[in-house]
């Protein structure tokens, strides 16, 4: 998908943005197109503050002259715009793909609504081609990735788990000093199951699963932008 449609999708999410707003500052290639355009609009006089979702929003977000707050400071936002993996037409997501998917959905529970804004080969009927990240403690790794193993057996999901590993051969780990196992599994039959059984275990510390918390898309697709949901 071409950086002139994300652009699209970009601009058309900002066009949600007024003053005074608080602003969620999502991660990946297209959510960085929203913090672009949002810095030229700050540059234009637009008065926001952001609170961005990973290191690499907040190094962007800086160096384009967005005011910035923690969620410490700012615990309640009114929009957060960011990308997806994978979406369905119940406006459920796949998000981590790029690691931050703990912090995003912090970043989204505390916001009025959220956004996601994508290229339109995202769009799915069943979630789960995209392998489902879930963040884990390093400690009893072993142990966490045994008991994943057994709910998703309990649940008739059959695929593998991969310790996420960076370029240099050592495992990733996130801005939250975990590691990452993805779970390929093809399809996700019941992904609001899962969701909720995954976070019973010890270990897990959150996953991809993005589940009531998108009020809307913007999808860029080689015919426009498409709308799902309320924006």
């Amino acid at each position: 998908m071409s950086d002139n449609l994300k652009r699209a999708a970009a601009e058309r999410a900002a066009e949600l943005v007024t003053d005074g707003m608080r602003l969620g500052l999502g991660t990946g290639s297209t959510a960085a197109h929203f913090v672009t355009v949002i810095g030229e609009r700050v540059r234009s006089g637009l008065k926001v503050v952001g609170v961005p979702t990973s290191e690499a929003t907040r190094v962007q977000a800086q160096r384009e002259g967005i005011p910035l707050a923690t969620l410490d400071e700012m615990p309640e936002l009114d929009l957060t715009v960011d990308g997806a993996d994978e979406l369905d037409d119940d406006l459920r997501l796949i998000k981590g793909g790029g690691g931050a998917l703990l912090r995003e959905k912090i970043v989204a529970s505390a916001s009025a609504r959220m956004v996601v804004i994508v290229d339109g080969s995202k769009r799915v009927s069943k979630l789960g081609k995209f392998p489902l990240p879930i963040e884990v403690v390093p400690f009893g790794l072993t142990a966490t990735e045994r008991a994943i193993v057994k709910l998703l057996d309990s649940l008739s999901m059959t695929g593998e788990l991969r310790l996420r590993m960076a370029g240099d051969g050592a495992p990733y780990v996130t801005d939250g000093g975990h590691f990452i196992l993805d779970a390929h599994l093809d399809r996700i039959e019941k992904p609001n199951v899962l969701a909720s059984t995954l976070n019973n275990i010890p270990g897990v510390v959150e996953h991809g699963l993005f589940i009531g918390l998108a009020s809307g898309a913007i999808l860029a697709t080689g015919e426009g932008l498409v709308e799902l949901g309320h924006l």
